[in-house]
């Protein structure tokens, strides 16, 4: 059964209630006014009230004094004032429970997820990338894919385009043009990136969205509260994270038609960082998500200063809209209170954009959809007041909150798993290695080589020897020889000198001459 949320009273009549139905909770909102006309409180009242119908809700803390959702109000003499007027006898004050959650894991617990979750789209809104370089992104993205390399953390990225770098003659074929100059473009901004702190959001564990969906003991949704005061200084970082929550609600819940009650409200604060320099494929997809997500029993609640902030495609998908004063200063500021007007039923009693220029802080223009899902006519009345503090929590209140969390020790220490930068990394190492055996076993052939070159020349040396040894030899016994048959001749020779020579050779000579 539809319940019916008080958000004001009416500013004629503050007896008579002002009410937003559950049940079309999830036809989205917007909450606008310039600053300091009281869009804080409106938000933390629809938060509270959510939270004590059991519905979940994500905000994010721009200035740091939404953390007051976590600590009960108290009165004073302003806030007594706001009773009487509307005729509020008491406030029954009190905390909601709170999850905070920071990005950079300072002033909550952290929120993460992988490279490859987030997607090229996402990533290439974050980096500022133009079309031609979104195309290159999307191909490093499929080459990952092609080839098992998980990209997780920014270091994964970053190795995969170098070694895409490394490569593209390589894998231009299948891929197309890689162009240098474009990988180069998209590693200076992933760098830029890392020194606004997106290097923390990219890791394990990746956030489990389902944690934002939880009620606690008395039945109460939790209100999750991201610390986005720092995060809004890097206002791409800031869009494209809360888009990509989006992203993951709509892809991960199922279908459920009109329910009584939303699963989980969201609140997109500052939303003209949503939408600004938004390509026209993000745009549409943007777009896609608001039409769609309600089916998911998720609302959406934009939060800006003018309703001109929002595409049109988008502000016509808006039932339920709160608008407090805007100043008409200059005639930008007139066209935006007219646009304003004229997103609401008119109501007879009143000049819609005339009561715009004249709003009080804490007073606003209300119109939700009543229990047929018709917008109701525009009524002018004053914002409840909240249940819990004005002022910001402290930073040790905070701290003990987070340690007596839900999901206390589930993502505070990041995991690095092997992925693609520790899988390139052995890929190098490995063609290293063999590189390394290759010049080895070239080494060793070389060596081999020489050694049997010289081992050849050696056997060489030693023929040559031999021969030469063999030479002399055969020298010196043909020397000997002829010594000994010189030595033989002279003997003879001198024998034959002698008497008995000498008579050899008479009686030889003798026969021969016949005496």
């Amino acid at each position: 059964m539809s319940t019916p949320i008080i958000i004001a009273k009416k500013t004629t009549d503050t007896t008579q209630d002002i009410v937003l139905h559950s049940k079309f909770a999830n036809r989205h909102g917007l909450i606008a006014g310039a600053t300091g006309t009281g869009k804080t409180v409106t938000l933390k009242v629809l938060a509270e009230s959510f939270s004590r119908l059991g519905i979940p809700v994500f905000l994010a803390d721009a200035k740091g004094d939404v953390s007051s959702l976590a600590k009960a109000g108290s009165s004073s003499p302003k806030f007594e004032e706001r009773l009487n007027l509307l005729k509020v006898d008491s406030v029954a004050f009190a905390a909601s429970p709170v999850i905070f959650w920071d990005l950079f894991g300072q002033q909550g617990h952290p929120i993460r997820t992988t490279i490859s979750e987030i997607g090229p789209l996402l990533l290439a809104r974050m980096l500022n990338l133009n079309d031609t370089q979104e195309g290159v992104l999307s191909a490093v993205f499929r080459i990952a894919d092609d080839q098992g390399l998980l990209l997780i953390d920014f270091k994964d990225l970053k190795s995969m385009l170098s070694y895409v770098s490394a490569h593209t003659s390589e894998l231009k074929a299948e891929y197309g043009n890689l162009s240098p100059a474009s990988i180069g473009a998209i590693q200076r901004n992933l760098l830029a990136l890392g020194d606004q702190g997106g290097e923390q959001f990219f890791g394990e564990p990746s956030l489990n969205i389902l944690d934002f969906i939880q009620t606690d003991s008395n039945g109460h949704g939790y209100i999750n509260i991201l610390a986005a005061d720092k995060l809004m200084n890097t206002p791409k970082l800031y869009a494209t994270f809360l888009l990509w929550m989006l992203s993951e609600l709509f892809e991960q819940l199922p279908e459920v038609g009109d329910m009584d009650k939303p699963k989980l409200v969201f609140f997109f604060d500052e939303a003209h960082l949503l939408f600004d320099n938004a390509s026209p494929a993000l745009q549409q997809k943007i777009e896609q998500v608001v039409r769609l997500i309600r089916s998911k029993g998720i609302g959406i609640y934009f939060i800006t200063q003018n309703p001109l902030d929002l595409p049109e495609s988008v502000l016509g998908q808006l039932g339920n809209r709160i608008q407090h004063a805007l100043r008409a200063f200059t005639p930008k500021d007139q066209k935006a209170v007219k646009t304003a007007a004229d997103t609401f039923r008119a109501n007879p009693d009143f000049k819609v954009d005339q009561a715009i220029t004249e709003l009080a802080v804490g007073e606003a223009l209300i119109s939700c959809l009543d229990e047929q899902g018709t917008p109701q006519i525009v009524e002018r009345g004053w914002v409840m007041p909240p249940y819990s503090s004005f002022n910001p929590i402290t930073v040790e209140e905070r701290q003990v909150i987070i340690a007596q969390s839900i999901v206390a020790g589930i993502y505070d220490q990041a995991v690095d798993r092997d992925s693609a930068y520790e899988m390139l990394q052995n890929k190098v190492a490995e063609r290293e290695q063999q590189k390394q055996q290759a010049e080895l076993e070239k080494q060793q052939l070389k060596e081999q080589e020489a050694a049997e070159k010289q081992q050849l020349k050696e056997q060489e040396r030693l023929a040559r020897e031999q021969q030469r040894a063999e030479e002399k030899a055969a020298q010196q016994r043909a020397k000997m020889t002829q010594d000994i048959v010189g030595t033989f001749a002279k003997s003879a020779a001198r024998s034959l000198g002698g008497s008995s020579g000498q008579k050899i050779v008479r009686g030889l000579l003798g026969s021969l001459f016949g005496k």
